[in-house]
């Protein structure tokens, strides 16, 4: 076989099969190829296809390795290539009894684990709403990630409440799966180490079969499949780990950089191959890269270099704000697509899926076909939608539909059978599911854990539809958001997946902040007939060729011919999170190359002065990794610096004068955001009496006329005379 087409350190890499080797393959460096044509050349040489083992992520990646291995070298059954969880199952297969389990032992999805953990929790006697199904789950998963069993848990964390009833839980929950002869998707892994440590016979067979293991993406391994794979190659040392330090952008869910990094402590006399011809990119847009992720101590040293040209400058442009920085997006998409390019040759990629939603509105304006993927359009989320159809029962109480989606979101106790209980006394009555509950002798129907919640629920829609020409959009949305529960259910999930549908509904606060600042007389009404036009106005046909939008951690593994980084400022991208730690700020940076190498020939980078989050009005600093590239690197508008010596005032900021009225301090809007919106919800005055002065946020300064206790009569002076229901509208004392 001929491997004259691979560069010499490819070559190198596929020739060296003997002994630890690390290849620190960097992005766009044929890492792929180098692995399937030093599979084939150990089989040329002579090597047994049953004695070499390939392990990799996903089942994506696995499938095209086999079919690249058997395009070179034919039928390759009897090889183990395949993901850490097929592995792991098809050991364990063999020898379960060892684990305490029977052969047809079955794994459990994520819905069956929430089922197993509020069955318990209900037996305990423990309050779901203190230790929700999510958070303990995770805990859980990352005990398991990190080998600790529940008496280990309990041995290592501090004794108090929290910790016993994670514990009971922990450990209930494992007595269950062994009992029902199940295990989660944490176990496969951690059952195949169980295993090798109790069966010695069990470890050696498998150590004597696989004489050759090869790892891809090293850097993503967490604990047990680092021990996992430390335990199968500790007889031959045959080992080849491939992966980029720089590319290590998990550690949120559980791989550890170290494992990469310290690969030649556990191997001593391990030989490093670094691959850092890179095939993809143009030399500016990999220069540009480098200048940033230098900065990283956590790192081995190298740095990508190709043999294409230099290719054109990053393109950098400073928007005035974030909806300029969009329609720059899109003008530029539209110039590009008019000199010949296709729109699938584009891609816009984001720090937070909430970025999604100003770009999807302007490329729909401009009539410029897209995609979402890895994700989905911003008013088809769920949680978008459950606010759509809270606020759609406000406008018209007679959807049953909407009530059905949110009667039980968040979770009210209303079993399928209860709901349809409902919904006969309403057909009966002849009205909607909506009035039928507000019927004392209805709610009594309802199950005892209930009755409070949906009686709540209730008077909070029924609220802001009396008094909704009286508040504005977003103070009924406030309402909704608080009242309803919604908002507090996904806060004590504390979950990553809880945190990202609060972001995405604190960003749907911006949606109707613009719509209120522009139009000339807002109602809820006018803007629930808008919004249901926006959510529609893009359908498109998925054959044809669209923009790409989707996040940086989705992107990994991909490539495009020209790609649009926004949102670079500090507290966006890099996160406020990252300026705690070091470590954070590092995976950070991580993130920010893999983005920038994900381009091929065109790489645009944009912020913007002012950026609505949330509801509000922040001015931003560039990122701090806009202010580390290379500005040799860069044309368009300047990368503001710190000034110094007597012209220095200040901090700079980004701004159009290069200043900020107060030295810039990262903090967490979304936390702001949420006690915004919390503050907002709450009632107005309620003490309020003939003769008082007041202001109104929608109808400005006015003087209370009249007041019976429950009700008040204000004449303002641009909106006349309006009553309004004490407690409920957003009346303050001046």
């Amino acid at each position: 076989m001929s491997y004259e087409h691979l560069n010499s350190k490819q070559q190198e890499a596929v020739r060296q099969i003997e002994g630890p080797l690390l290849i620190l393959a960097g992005a766009g460096s044929g890492k792929t190829s180098t692995m399937t044509h030093r599979i084939a050349y150990m089989v040329e040489q002579g090597i047994r296809p049953w004695n070499i083992l390939a392990v990799t992520f996903t089942n994506k990646a696995a499938k095209e390795m086999r079919s690249r291995v058997e395009d070179l070298i034919g039928d390759c059954r009897d090889m183990w290539i395949m993901t850490f969880h097929a592995m792991c199952l098809r050991i364990l297969r063999v020898y379960p009894e060892v684990i305490g389990y029977q052969p047809n032992f079955v794994i459990y999805d994520t819905t069956d684990q929430k089922t197993l953990v509020k069955n318990i929790l209900k037996e305990k006697g423990i309050s779901d709403k203190e230790f929700s199904p999510q958070y303990l789950l995770a805990i859980i998963s990352d005990c398991k990630e990190k080998g600790m069993d529940p008496e280990k848990y309990r041995q290592t964390m501090e004794t108090n409440y929290k910790t016993k009833a994670v514990h009971m839980v922990y450990e209930e929950y494992q007595a269950r799966l062994m009992k029902n002869n199940a295990m989660d998707f944490d176990d496969i892994l951690l059952n195949c180490v169980r295993l090798f440590e109790k069966d010695e016979e069990a470890l050696l067979k498998y150590q004597h079969r696989f004489h050759y293991i090869m790892v891809d993406e090293y850097q993503d391994t967490n604990h047990i499949q680092y021990k996992l794979v430390k335990m199968l190659a500790e007889a031959h040392h045959n080992i080849c780990v491939v992966g980029d330090d720089d590319q290590c952008i998990y550690e949120w869910r559980g791989a550890d950089i170290r494992n990469i990094l310290d690969f030649e402590k556990d191997f001593p006399e391990a030989k490093v191959i670094k691959l850092e011809q890179n095939y993809r990119s143009k030399g500016n847009i990999l220069a540009a890269a480098h200048s940033v992720i230098r900065n990283n101590h956590s790192r081995k040293s190298k740095k990508l270099w190709t043999e294409k040209d230099a290719g054109e400058k990053i393109k950098y442009y400073r928007a005035e704000t974030d909806r300029e920085e969009a329609a720059h997006v899109a003008r530029q998409i539209s110039w590009l697509q008019r000199q010949g390019r296709s729109y699938n040759d584009f891609a816009i990629l984001y720090r937070t899926n909430a970025q999604s939603r100003l770009f999807e509105q302007t490329l729909s304006r401009e009539a410029i076909p897209y995609r979402v993927l890895s994700g989905m359009r911003y008013y088809d989320r769920k949680e978008v939608k459950d606010m759509m159809a809270y606020m759609r029962l406000v406008v018209n109480p007679a959807d049953d539909l909407s009530l059905r989606r949110i009667i039980n979101e968040p979770k009210r106790g209303m079993g399928d059978k209860t709901v349809e209980k409902i919904q006969a006394f309403a057909l009966v009555r002849g009205e909607s599911m909506l009035m039928a509950l507000c019927n004392k002798e209805v709610q009594d129907t309802l199950p005892g854990k209930a009755y409070e919640k949906v009686k709540a629920m209730v008077e909070c829609l029924m609220e802001c539809r009396s008094e909704r020409e009286n508040l504005r959009v977003s103070d009924i949305y406030d309402r909704l958001l608080v009242h309803t529960g919604y908002l507090k259910a996904l806060e004590d999930s504390n979950t990553i997946e809880a945190e990202g549908r609060i972001e995405n509904l604190m960003e749907f606060k911006t949606v109707i902040a613009e719509y209120e600042s522009g139009a000339e007389n807002p109602t809820i009404e006018e803007f629930m007939e808008q919004l249901t036009l926006a959510a529609e106005v893009d359908n498109y046909d998925e054959s044809q060729e669209t923009v790409t939008l989707m996040t940086m951690h989705s992107a990994k593994g991909l490539e495009f011919p020209v790609v649009f980084l926004p949102g670079l400022e500090d507290g966006l991208f890099p996160g406020n999170k990252a300026f705690d730690s070091g470590a954070g700020m590092e995976e950070e940076r991580r993130l920010c190359y893999v983005g920038m190498t994900r381009a091929k020939e065109l790489l645009f980078l944009s912020s913007a002065a002012e950026r609505v989050r949330y509801g509000r009005t922040e001015y931003t600093r560039e990122s701090q990794f806009l202010r580390e590239l290379d500005k040799s690197l860069i044309e368009g508008d300047a990368v503001y610096q710190k000034k110094t010596g007597a012209s220095s005032l200040g901090v700079s900021t980004g701004s159009w004068d290069g200043y900020a009225r107060e030295p810039y301090k990262p903090f967490d809007s979304l936390k702001y955001a949420r006690m915004e919106t919390k503050a907002s919800a709450g009632a107005g005055d309620a003490d309020l009496a003939a003769g008082d002065k007041v202001s109104h946020p929608k109808f400005g300064e006015g003087l209370v006329i009249d007041g019976d206790g429950k009700t008040v009569t204000v004449a303002f002076d641009s909106a006349g005379i309006k009553k309004m229901a004490v407690g409920i509208a957003p009346l303050k004392k001046i």
